[in-house]
C-alpha cells in the first residue's frame, strides 16, 4: 500500500490545523480577589468589604463583571472550603473534570495568597498559589496549618522557606506564582533591595509573573531574569467593585484549571493574548512620594523637598529602573491594553451603570463588544464618549503614589 504523498499529508496537516483553531475561543480571568468574610461573618481579609463574601463574589463575575474565570486567593481558609463544599451539595456549584467549579457563566479556580519571609528574603513576599480540585486546596491548607498561625485569615505569613512552599505547590499539581511583585510592600523586588528572583525561589517552578497596578509590559522589557515567564495582570480586589480593574484574556479549548495551565506556559496554541490593566499612572504606587507629607519627588530624593522627612516610598517605576539593565526582552508579548475601569469614570455613577448592564449584560460586553453608538442610547453622549476613551487609554490622568490611585480626570 502507497504512503500518502507528502502534498497530502500537508493538506490533512492544515485541515487539522483549521479544524482546532474552530475549538478556542476567548476567555476573560481575574485571578486575584479576595474574601472580605465567611457566610458567618468571620473575617478572612480583614481590609476586605464585608460585602466581599463567596455567593456574591460568584455572582457578580458571572451576572455583572462577565468573567469567564476567577481566581479567588482566599480559598485556603477552613469555612471558605466549607462553604464550598456546602454550594456544590446545593447544585450551585460543579466541580470539572480538568479542574476549577462551575457557577452558572463562571469558572472558579481555587487559590492561596501566602506570605512569605524566609532566610533568603530581606522582607514579606507574597506569592499566589492555585489548584485544581477543594480536595487538593484542603491538603494544602492543612500542610500550611503547621506552619502558619492563623490559617482562617488571607495573606498570613507562612514559617518556611519559600523554596519548600513552591515544592509542596508542585507536588499537590498546582500553579505558583510570585504575586504583584513591584509593589514597595510585601513583594519580590519591591523592598528596593536588589535581590533576585533566584536567591528566594526555584526559577523552575514559577508558573507566571503577576505584574501589579502600577506596572505593565513594557516598563519591565530591560528585566532579564523575567524574561522565561508569561505576565498575569489581575485586580486584587479588595470589593466587589475592584474586580475587573485588571485582568487578562485567553485563549483556550474551554474555561477550566488545566487549560489555564497549559495558556500559562503557551502549550498547544493556549496562551494569553491580550492584558487588560490601568494606566500605570494610575496606581498607587507607581510614583516615588514622601510618606509623611505625600510630596510626589524625584527618583533621585532621599529626604523630602516638602516637609524634610526621611521616610521616601519608592515608587514603582523608579524600581523597575533599578532593575532594568541593557537588555530587551525578544520574547513576544501579547499587548497590554491600558484601560480605565467603568467605575473609576467620572460621572458614571451607581444608577446609570444600572442602566448599561439591564441593556448590555456585563461590564466585559460593554468594554469589549459595544459600539459607542450603542452607548449613546443609553447614557448621554458625554459618558459615551468617556467610556470609549476608557477601555483604550485614552483619558488624562493625574499620577497616583504612596498608598493613593491616580484620578481620571475631565479634558
Amino acid at each position: 500500500m502507497k504512503k500518502p504523498c507528502s502534498n497530502v499529508r500537508f493538506f490533512h496537516f492544515i485541515i487539522k490545523q483549521k479544524e482546532m483553531c474552530t475549538l478556542f475561543h476567548d476567555y476573560y480571568a481575574d485571578l486575584h480577589i479576595h474574601i472580605g468574610r465567611t457566610m458567618s461573618g468571620r473575617a478572612v481579609k480583614i481590609t476586605g468589604s464585608k460585602t466581599l463574601t463567596l455567593a456574591r463574589i460568584l455572582e457578580m463575575a458571572s451576572a455583572k463583571k462577565g468573567l469567564d474565570i476567577i481566581g479567588i486567593i482566599d480559598c485556603h481558609s477552613p469555612e471558605v472550603i466549607a462553604e464550598m463544599n456546602t454550594m456544590i451539595q446545593q447544585g450551585k456549584l460543579k466541580e470539572l473534570s480538568q479542574g476549577g467549579l462551575r457557577f452558572q457563566e463562571t469558572t472558579l479556580i481555587p487559590g492561596s495568597e501566602i506570605e512569605i519571609y524566609d532566610s533568603s528574603c530581606q522582607g514579606p513576599i507574597h506569592v499566589l498559589a492555585y489548584f485544581p480540585t477543594i480536595q487538593v486546596m484542603e491538603n494544602f491548607s492543612n500542610w500550611m496549618s503547621q506552619y502558619m498561625k492563623n490559617i482562617h485569615l488571607s495573606s498570613q505569613r507562612i514559617y518556611c522557606e519559600g523554596r519548600a512552599v513552591q515544592q509542596k505547590v508542585r507536588e499537590l499539581g498546582g500553579l505558583f506564582i510570585p504575586a504583584h511583585v513591584f509593589t514597595p510592600f510585601k513583594s519580590l523586588f519591591g523592598k528596593g533591595v536588589h535581590i533576585s528572583l533566584t536567591e528566594v525561589f526555584n526559577p523552575q517552578l514559577i508558573d507566571a509573573i503577576e505584574l501589579g497596578l502600577s506596572s505593565d509590559t513594557n516598563m519591565v522589557k530591560n528585566i532579564k531574569e523575567l524574561q522565561a515567564y508569561t505576565f498575569v495582570t489581575n485586580s486584587d480586589a479588595h470589593s466587589l467593585g475592584k474586580m475587573a480593574r485588571e485582568y487578562q484574556k485567553l485563549k483556550l479549548m474551554a474555561a477550566n484549571f488545566s487549560e489555564l495551565k497549559m495558556a500559562l506556559h503557551e502549550q498547544d496554541g493556549r496562551a494569553v493574548v491580550a492584558n487588560y490593566g490601568l494606566n500605570p499612572l494610575l496606581g498607587k504606587y507607581y510614583q516615588t512620594v514622601c510618606a509623611n507629607c505625600g510630596k510626589q519627588l524625584s527618583a533621585d530624593d532621599t529626604l523630602c523637598t516638602s516637609c524634610a522627612s526621611l521616610k521616601i516610598i519608592k515608587g514603582v517605576a523608579t524600581r523597575i529602573k533599578e532593575l532594568s539593565e541593557p537588555y530587551v526582552d525578544e520574547r513576544e508579548r501579547p499587548p497590554y491594553i491600558h484601560q480605565v475601569p467603568l467605575d473609576f469614570i467620572p460621572g458614571l455613577g451607581p444608577k446609570m451603570m444600572e442602566r448599561l448592564l439591564h441593556a448590555f449584560g456585563t461590564e466585559m460586553t460593554i468594554l469589549h463588544r459595544i459600539t459607542t453608538e450603542q452607548l449613546e442610547e443609553i447614557v448621554p453622549q458625554k459618558i459615551a464618549t468617556m467610556i470609549d476613551l476608557a477601555r483604550t487609554g485614552q483619558l488624562h490622568i493625574e499620577v497616583g503614589g504612596g498608598g493613593v490611585y491616580g484620578k481620571v480626570q475631565h479634558k
